[in-house]
């Protein structure tokens, strides 16, 4: 992998600060593709920063600024936006409208600060109009793990990280902060707040958003709630009998009890997963300090009935006192 070069470079882009690869780099002929040299559409602008494996090849009117990595065989299809510092791994493929590594939506952000921007691994596919914004953080970036498939219009926030082998569908974001584990699939228009994390092979719906943990191995199928175990996904791995029992008696005895506390969670998980690799992983999950709370299993209420069960303890419905409490006040 070298350095771009900036002789013989066409002389209309100088005052902009890009240099356009020469004459020679401009062509897809079998020639170059034979020797394994960066192809490089004439009308694409590449920084003089950024540094090509062999095999490379970027589109028409791509933009890549700043110290940009791209390892080999990785494709930019057309109309890619990229801004250092940035790292792409190797045989990833890149589809039109996608903008990475530019800057983090936050308020706390300051254009010039500096960034550790983003590291996208290898064997990637992100498909048209992905946004990956660069994190706050000057020494961890925004990080996509290996063989993670990004469909359209999918976003990752500042400083959020996916493990490898993830599948955002069609419009699902994952919030600043954001953690999602290995194997993972975030259904279409998945929607993951800022800070929460997301466990190894779990599996969340269509349109549903999440703002408290979610542990690994489960199934969210409404806002919040945990549906169930993801036996599908689990058998599809390659999970045992045995571990996936393991794993269903784990959600039956613990996430589902809604008078567990979490440190009670987190010494029956434990008690279990004595036995059971995948259990203790979940015990892991749970014991581990986080902002957000676990996403309770369907033995608890939903979060939209507390206020009313809390009322009713006093004495009447919350529906009646709220119905009664607006006459009130008329």
């Amino acid at each position: 992998m070298g350095v771009l070069p900036s002789s013989d470079v066409c002389p209309a882009w100088n005052g902009y600060g890009f240099v356009l690869i020469p004459e020679t780099a401009h062509t897809y002929d079998s020639r170059m593709q034979a020797q394994g040299s960066p192809q490089i559409h004439p009308t694409s602008i590449v920084s003089p920063e950024c540094r090509l494996g062999q095999g490379v090849r970027i589109g028409p009117f791509c933009v890549l600024e700043g110290e940009i990595t791209i390892g080999d065989d990785t494709e930019l299809v057309s109309h890619v936006c990229l801004r250092g510092p940035l790292r792409i791994g190797d045989r990833t493929r890149v589809y039109p409208g996608a903008c990475i590594g530019f800057e983090p939506q936050d308020f706390k952000y300051k254009p010039g600060m500096q960034t550790a921007g983003v590291v996208v691994g290898s064997d990637c596919l992100i498909r048209e109009h992905v946004t990956i914004h660069a994190s706050t953080k000057p020494d961890v970036p925004t990080r996509v793990g290996n063989g993670c498939f990004l469909m359209a219009t999918t976003h990752l926030g500042h400083d959020a990280r996916i493990g490898n082998n993830v599948v955002m569908v069609n419009g699902a974001g994952v919030a600043g902060h954001g953690d999602v584990g290995d194997n993972a699939i975030l259904s279409g228009g998945v929607l993951i707040h800022q800070f929460v994390r997301v466990g190894r092979y779990a599996m969340l719906s269509g349109g549903v958003g999440v703002s408290m943990d979610v542990p690994p191995f489960c199934v969210v199928a409404e806002r919040n709630r945990l549906g169930g175990i993801n036996l599908v996904g689990m058998r599809r791995a390659g999970f045992t009998r045995d571990e996936i029992t393991g794993v269903r008696r784990a959600f039956r005895e613990v996430l589902r009890v809604p008078t567990l506390t979490k440190q009670e969670m987190v010494d029956k998980l434990e008690e279990l997963g004595r036995t059971c690799t995948p259990v203790a992983e979940m015990a892991a999950f749970v014991a581990e300090p986080n902002r957000r709370a676990i996403c309770p299993g369907p033995g608890r209420p939903p979060r939209m009935f507390t206020t009313f069960l809390h009322l009713g303890r006093r004495g009447k419905s919350g529906l009646q006192e709220a119905l009664l409490g607006s006459s009130d006040e008329e």
